[in-house]
């Protein structure tokens, strides 16, 4: 989430050949009170009059309940009484001990007593039922766990440019001004999020979307200035080194100078079930909810889904992520963090309303990308060409007679794609003799290699079809 300080209006922006998924919704739930009307009897016998005071009814109003008020306030008709078992000798209880009743003996609304002692009861039950043998209870699990969950506070600049062509042929498919602002003057944001202690000597987890803006209409690139707000009385804030970042992985890693911190739990993502209790925590729209706790089960397992055009293999569960929970811990019955938090779906898809869908990566997957984020401050191994292209659509192949393919309207100094004799305008159509369409077949391709292995691209120039070898390089931090 982003606040703009300068409080200048912001525009949105769309061009022929970018695709802006939209950002997470919010919607404010109001519940509107129901009026009765009371009728009035206006017959003109005595006895008619009599019936319709006898057979007078009380109005009601009905109104919203709202759940977080559920315990507070004076219940008299209903108490719930938790118990655990005091010889547990780490003096923490497990989900196993805790049992939860209503008082049926309240003398008035026994009705409704024993209706909500039965669903204070279910809401005990699925959760013993769904968490792992020797789990924690839930505030076990939060007080386990909230120690190693901080907030991040990222600073963000952007100049807004003149619009520019992809093309170069001066048609003005491209990237118009930002905000209301003159061309060339730099602006600020701020994004904030979440993060994990990973060490006691000040190595944090979080999202690289925290830390890097690839995804809100500003592009802005790194941040300039990261902070580590820490979940203390003071709330202690420390300047944040950003050690390395993966945008396909959706993984940072920064580095503060304390010690003495308290480093999370880690445990094996890959020994989940399909059902099992999960809890989340995180700051979500900012850091006045720090330490916002959510609880639910494990929806799915390796579940691949595409989040702005990168695609991915997440956790899904119904624990309520938000904006601002990016980069928190998604933790077992157990207190141990089995998964980054990264992304919701929309409160809108298609036309479905969307409730309960969040995502996070499974750490056994993340600790590899982390390790070598820390020991090299990118992911090792991973090939590159060196071109910033836009997809040719069969439009736009009529229009401009050329081949479906990349058209490359950008090519990186001292990268594989100039070595190799790639130009802007060369439309690539084939990588090893297979055609290509678009970018991500282009990435797909160019992924079934290595960092050093030489391919060869067909490329379109001038009317010609031309085959060039090119040798891929390793994509590094910066180049992302």
């Amino acid at each position: 989430m982003f606040e703009n300080k300068n409080n200048q209006d912001q525009h949105n922006y769309q061009d022929l050949y970018q695709n802006h998924e939209s950002q997470d919704g919010y919607i404010d739930y109001v519940s509107d009170s129901g009026n009765s009307r009371g009728h009035k009897n206006n017959g003109g016998k005595s006895f008619l009059r009599i019936v319709a005071a006898v057979a007078a009814v009380a109005i009601v109003s009905v109104s919203s309940i709202e759940m977080y008020k559920l315990f507070g306030g004076n219940h008299s008709n209903w108490d719930a009484v938790v118990t655990s078992d005091a010889d547990n000798p780490d003096g923490n209880s497990t989900a196993e001990d805790f049992s939860v009743s209503g008082d049926a003996e309240d003398s008035g609304n026994s009705g409704d007593t024993k209706n909500s002692g039965a669903a204070v009861n279910s809401t005990a039950n699925w959760i013993n039922m769904s968490a792992p043998e020797g789990a924690l209870s839930i505030p076990d699990i939060v007080e386990k766990a909230l120690p190693s969950v901080v907030g991040i506070n990222a600073t963000f600049e952007y100049t807004p440019q003149n619009t520019q062509s992809y093309w170069g042929f001066g048609f003005g498919y491209g990237i118009p001004n930002y905000g209301s602002g003159d061309s060339g003057q730099t602006q600020q944001i701020v994004g904030t999020g979440t993060g994990i202690i990973m060490t006691a000597d000040g190595y944090i987890i979080t999202n690289a979307h925290c830390i890097y803006d690839n995804e809100s209409d500003y592009k802005c690139g790194k941040a300039v200035n990261v902070s580590v707000v820490m979940g203390d009385e003071d709330e202690t804030e420390y300047d944040a080194e950003i050690v390395g970042y993966d945008l396909e992985t959706d993984l940072a890693v920064l580095k503060i100078s304390a010690n003495g911190l308290t480093p999370a739990e880690f445990g094996n993502s890959d020994e989940l079930r399909v059902g099992e209790t999960v809890v989340a925590i995180g700051n979500p729209l900012g850091f006045e909810l720090f330490g916002t706790t959510t609880c639910g089960i494990v929806s799915a397992l390796n579940r691949e889904i595409t989040i702005n055009e990168k695609d991915m293999t997440l956790i899904q569960t119904d624990a309520a992520i938000n904006q601002g929970n990016s980069g928190g811990p998604l933790l077992n019955g157990y207190g141990q963090v089995i998964g980054i938090n990264s992304a919701k779906m929309s409160s809108s898809y298609g036309s479905a309303g969307v409730e309960g869908l969040g995502f996070a990566i499974p750490i056994s997957d993340a600790k590899e990308i982390i390790e070598d984020l820390i020991e090299n401050g990118y992911v090792t191994g991973r090939p590159q060409l060196g071109i910033t292209g836009v997809n040719v659509s069969e439009s736009d192949a009529e229009h401009f007679s050329m081949p479906l393919g990349v058209y490359v309207y950008g090519v990186t100094g001292g990268s594989a794609a100039e070595q190799a004799g790639i130009c802007q305008g060369d439309v690539i159509t084939a990588v090893e003799g297979t055609e290509i369409s678009n970018m991500d077949e282009l990435n797909e391709a160019k992924n079934q290699y290595n960092a050093g292995d030489t391919i060869t691209l067909t490329i379109f120039r001038s009317g010609q079809s031309l085959e060039l070898e090119l040798t891929l390089q390793e994509v590094h931090q910066e180049e992302n």
